[in-house]
């Protein structure tokens, strides 16, 4: 069987979502809804992907580059939008055609739905399914045999009557078709109908007094169809995309202790034996590798943990944590942060565009800014790189097992060697040779008395 060219509907304006962003736009699990159906067409094997626009241009630029883009030159209806896609349709392919803002439709319903189609050598086979609450659906119309004479609109009063309301089979707007015979229907489509739109569903009694073949595949799970029209729907179909994300990493070997409590996005990678604790937010590309500990409330957004990494009570964003190393409680990685083996990043502590070395530490109350840490070095409490002068920022340099004290400020552009010390509370403001220890304060002074002074004086 010949992989199908997939058509994806995406031209509509989405004006129930009360946002001046498209509504095909709008996010699903870090994935704009559109992308959903183009990722399923991708999965099951498409052999193209063509996605029928409108003419403003929202989705201009947004679409992957395995796909194609047609605009549907006037808001005439779903069978307009097909009409417009075929075109881009080659001669003798089977076409399926999916709503683009059905984000829950799975590869494996649409090898299943194609399946269907080639077995029974229909020219239209049409997903359906039953609800127990079918308002707004267009209900599916059959014969006395079960086959399928046409779908009865029900978008405005007048398009079904009582008799077809009470059908709960409604119409999924997922197809199928054999193209050649689509393309010839499309051409005889009329707008007869109270909105005076091209119906996709039309084209199947067209087929039929054509002598043709039009077939139904009942869809096991109605989710599957779900469509967003509000951001009510929204939120319910990515409560169930959220749910699927879950159950895929827990049957992967993956813990997540409180599920409703955890937002994982769908690029996300997670290893076996990890654990995802609660309130954590998994974001982008985040990749975790295994036997790591995340959370609990945690933010990771576009970061790369390797294996038996500790992240509790952190945020992370577009950082590495290798093999090992361990992250907060209260810890910021910033961008361009790199943490090599065994290292640390404790409490109340920010890096910034910083390389720290393998089994180097920086305990607590610390900010590291553009640095590269050598290994085995030990930060004290308080240790801050001045990296930025005002107008450029500079880096700085610290070597392999240095140690400095509490309340230590680096102004960059300065650099440490290997085995250096510091001294509690001073400002290294010049280069510090091999295995020297930098002191750089004002002497103490005690003055005695002073206390009664004051009193004397009156404060």
């Amino acid at each position: 069987m010949a992989a199908p060219t997939v058509v994806i509907l995406a031209a509509g304006q989405g004006t129930r979502m009360r946002s001046r962003l498209p509504k095909m736009l709008h996010e699903i699990c870090g994935r704009p809804l559109v992308g959903w159906p183009i990722a399923a067409a991708l999965e099951a094997g498409a052999r193209d992907v063509v996605v029928v626009t409108s003419p403003d241009g929202g989705l201009e630029g947004r679409l992957p580059d395995a796909v194609r883009s047609v605009v549907q030159p006037a808001a005439d209806g779903t069978g307009g939008a097909v009409r417009a896609a075929m075109p881009a349709v080659e001669h003798g392919a089977t076409v399926v055609v999916l709503p683009g803002d059905a984000p829950l439709v799975t590869a494996d319903a649409i090898t299943a739905l194609v399946e269907t189609h080639a077995r029974e050598g229909a020219a239209a086979t049409m997903a359906t399914m039953h609800l127990a609450d079918p308002s707004g659906y267009g209900r599916v119309v059959r014969d006395a045999s079960g086959g399928v004479e046409r779908v009865a609109e029900t978008k405005a009063p007048g398009d079904a009557t009582a008799a077809e309301l009470q059908i709960d089979e409604v119409n999924s707007s997922i197809f199928v078709f054999d193209g050649d015979r689509l393309r010839a229907a499309l051409e005889e489509l009329e707008p007869d109908n109270v909105q005076r739109e091209l119906y996709l569903p039309d084209v199947l009694p067209l087929l039929r007094s054509a002598g043709e073949v039009v077939a139904a595949h009942v869809l096991d799970d109605p989710s599957l169809a779900l469509g967003v029209n509000d951001r009510v729907q929204l939120a319910e179909v990515r409560r169930i995309a959220q749910r699927r994300i879950h159950d895929a990493h827990g049957r992967a070997g993956v813990t997540i202790v409180d599920p409703g409590s955890t937002l994982i996005e769908v690029d996300v990678a997670i290893g076996p034996d990890s654990v995802v604790e609660p309130s954590c937010f998994l974001r982008g590309a985040t990749s975790i590798g295994a036997g790591c500990t995340v959370g609990p409330l945690t933010t990771l957004i576009d970061a790369v943990l390797g294996d038996e990494v500790r992240v509790p009570h952190s945020y992370l964003v577009s950082c590495e944590v290798r093999d090992g190393a361990t992250v907060g409680p209260f810890a910021y990685l910033r961008p361009g942060t790199l943490l090599r083996e065994r290292s640390k990043a404790g409490t109340f502590v920010e890096i910034k565009n910083s390389d720290v070395g393998a089994g180097s530490k920086v305990p607590h109350l610390s900010y590291i800014g553009d640095a590269e840490i050598g290994e085995d070095s030990n930060l004290g409490a308080a240790t801050i790189t001045a990296n930025y002068d005002g107008v450029n920022k500079h880096r700085t340099t610290i070597g392999n097992r240095v140690r400095t004290g509490v309340d230590t400020t680096l102004v960059a552009p300065v650099t440490l060697e290997d085995d250096v010390y510091t001294g509690a509370n001073s400002a290294i403001t010049k280069d510090v040779p091999p295995g020297a220890l930098a002191v750089a304060r004002e002497r103490q002074v005690n003055l005695e008395g002073y206390a009664d002074r004051r009193r004397r004086d009156g404060d």
